[in-house]
Parts: structure tokens; sequence; C-alpha cells
């Protein structure tokens, strides 16, 4: 299974709304704002102290068809935390060797981060074929995108970084993007 199954989470996810959780207000703000939208999964990202007891917290409320994903993951011993909370998938900003082998034996459906044609191809030789795009608004957004695809018909992408309201359908009309991931829903 590529990527311990990240691409049923892409495919029944088209809009990942990716948090930055500060505390248990913050948190209880954020779902009710996601559960209004009729969206079924958020991405928490490691970049407060607060995060990890935010994930506990999400996967507590035991959510019916809700994925609870994890961003920010750079490191072996965050990937261990992530299998004893029971995340549903793993979001990196990038790929290396050592956490590719980690990611692939974690049993989590993971999504690596690629901006570049080279990094892509490392990511191709670490078996994966599946990559967040990022950052996207900074890397040449959907034209590049559209050159990736011809470069890399297999492949496909969810793009994070400056997707707004109002590009975010243009990216979902490509044929190589299966969802995107943005803080915009959340605002």
């Amino acid at each position: 299974m590529t990527q311990n199954g990240i691409e049923h989470i892409l495919r029944s996810n088209p809009q990942i709304p990716v948090a930055t959780i500060h505390n248990e207000e913050e948190l209880l703000k954020i779902m009710a704002k996601i559960q209004d939208a009729n969206i079924h999964c958020i991405e928490v990202t490691l970049r407060t102290e607060y995060a990890y007891e935010a994930l506990r917290a999400i996967k507590a409320m035991n959510i019916p068809n809700f994925s609870v994903g994890v961003g920010t993951v750079i490191r072996k011993e965050q990937v261990d935390e992530m299998k004893a909370i029971g995340v549903d998938f793993i979001v990196s900003p990038g790929l290396t060797e050592k956490l590719a082998a980690e990611l692939h034996a974690s049993g989590i459906a993971f999504i690596p981060g690629v901006s570049t044609v080279s990094e892509i191809m490392i990511g191709l030789e670490l078996d994966c074929t599946f990559f967040k795009f990022f950052p996207a608004n900074l890397s040449g957004g959907i034209e590049a995108l559209k050159a990736y695809g011809q470069l890399f018909p297999h492949v496909k992408f969810c793009p994070t970084g400056g997707i707004t309201q109002a590009t975010y359908m243009d990216y979902l009309n490509e044929k190589n993007i299966l969802s995107v991931g943005g803080s915009w829903m959340l605002k």
C-alpha cells in the first residue's frame, strides 16, 4: 500500500484544514468551524507547545469518519509519538532517507513535502508517489504543478502554502492534484 494508504485520505478530503493550535479555546473554535463546514479532517501542525495535547483531545472526541493528521513532522521521535497518539496521517515539510524509512515502517498514512523536480525524484526513489507541494505560492503554484504533471504523470499532489478561498478550486481542477491544504477555511 503506497505510503500506508495516504491516497484514500487525500481523495476523501479535497480540503484539508491546516491548524496551528495554541490552547483549548482555540481548539474548540476550530473544531466547530470544521464541523460546520462539513469537513472531515484536520492537520494539526507541531508548531506550538499545545499541539500534542490538541491531537490527543481531537482523537478523544471520537468523531465518526474524521481523519486526524499531524504536520511539521521531521524526526523519528515525532513519528513514534504519533503512533502512540493514533493519528490517521502524517505530513512532513520534506523528506530524508531516514525519515522515509521511519514513515513507511510506522504504518501511518503519510505525505512528504517537495517543491522541486530533484525532491520529487528523490521521493520516487524512496517509494513515494504522493507529495505535499509546499510552499505552493512560493514554488510556482499551479503552473509548476502543471509542468510536474507532464514530467511525472503518475505523481499526485496536495499543495499547501498561500492557497486561498479564491484559488483552491483552480488547484483542485488539475488532474494531478487530489486535495489542497490551508488555513483559509479556519478564518
